[in-house]
């Protein structure tokens, strides 16, 4: 398939109104498996064709969750709003990563400007993404193998060094960041990463001793909509075992903001798709996410600034259970 390049437009920044191109302007940016340089068109994203959003962020890096190399350089990507994957076309997988457009996917629009109200079939799309999310028609590989943007971010993007001073340069130009918020986390994140390289921070910020990790089930099996206070960073560590574990999940640095405060229980996790293997892993404990519990990127050594707010997992002894918000 010979694929197409639109037509150059100035680079889209945060606060832009886009729309989403039409399916056949999208089809002809993708390769046969339903790629745009290497990033999947997922059949979860079809429903947002011809439909308009505000651009929220430049994808200009992200971090490695498949070789742990730190930071990744991303090109010509951003993000829509909130707008995350629900994993329908995917096995149920209940990640909910939030989605990468490609600029060729969008065009900027006035915002006074009145949709275009006409439609197209979707058939030709619907196939090619839908190829793109099982590989076994490929030879040799493994049937049980999904495909998706989380599995295919290391082969989109470009190794990427901390030391690189481009990317916190990018940060504040492509409209990210505002200079006095960025110099901030620049300086905290110097130190910590000083701190870290000399063996002063540690990948967990507690450690246990392995003796309190409390079993699954401890407030009588929470649900979505339920409010819950996360305990205190003392209670939580009295859970953990040496390497800062509970029952094989970490409770990370990036979690401690939440500490004391009340949330509302988005979902039970019961089905990821591992990054690394494209399998989709059954989590048979207890692993629940929190209403705005992400990953900010703030607080992670070697992959700092990381947009891609991938939802913190949490154990249910680390949870107290509340009537409602405060």
């Amino acid at each position: 398939m010979k694929l197409q390049r639109q037509v150059p437009q100035t680079p889209l920044r945060s606060g832009d109104i886009v729309e989403v191109r039409s399916a056949s302007e999208i089809v002809a940016t993708l390769d046969a498996l339903g790629k745009r340089d290497g990033m999947p068109f997922m059949p979860e994203m079809i429903s947002y064709v011809g439909r308009r959003f505000t651009v929220v962020r430049r994808v200009d890096k992200i971090c490695d969750t498949i070789a742990a190399t730190g930071s990744r350089r991303m090109h010509d990507t951003l993000y829509l709003e909130d707008i995350r994957c629900n994993g329908s076309h995917h096995g149920g997988c209940q990640a909910g990563c939030r989605i990468y457009w490609k600029e060729e996917w969008l065009r900027k629009v006035d915002g006074l400007e009145q949709p275009n109200g006409a439609q197209e079939p979707l058939e030709e799309l619907q196939t090619i993404a839908h190829r793109g999310t099982r590989p076994c028609e490929e030879q040799g590989k493994d049937p049980h193998i999904w495909r998706c943007q989380a599995t295919e971010a290391f082969r989109a993007s470009e190794p990427l060094k901390t030391s690189d001073l481009r990317q916190y340069w990018r940060e504040m130009t492509n409209g990210n960041f505002n200079p006095a918020r960025l110099m901030g986390l620049l300086i905290r994140g110097f130190f910590m990463e000083l701190a870290s390289r000399f063996g002063l921070l540690r990948p967990t910020p507690y450690r246990g001793l392995g003796k309190h990790q409390t079993s699954s089930g401890d407030l009588g099996g929470l649900k979505p909509g339920d409010f819950v206070r996360v305990r205190t960073p003392a209670e939580i560590a009295i859970t953990l075992d040496g390497g800062g574990l509970n029952r094989g999940l970490s409770f990370d640095r990036e979690m401690l903001p939440y500490c004391g405060r009340v949330l509302r229980v988005k979902d039970k996790v019961r089905r990821i798709i591992d990054d690394k293997t494209g399998r989709m892993l059954t989590i048979p404990k207890d692993c629940i996410i929190l209403e705005g519990a992400v990953c900010s990127g703030e607080r992670s050594v070697g992959r700092w600034l990381c947009p891609r707010e991938i939802h913190t997992y949490w154990r249910e002894s680390w949870l107290q259970k509340v009537e409602k918000a405060d």
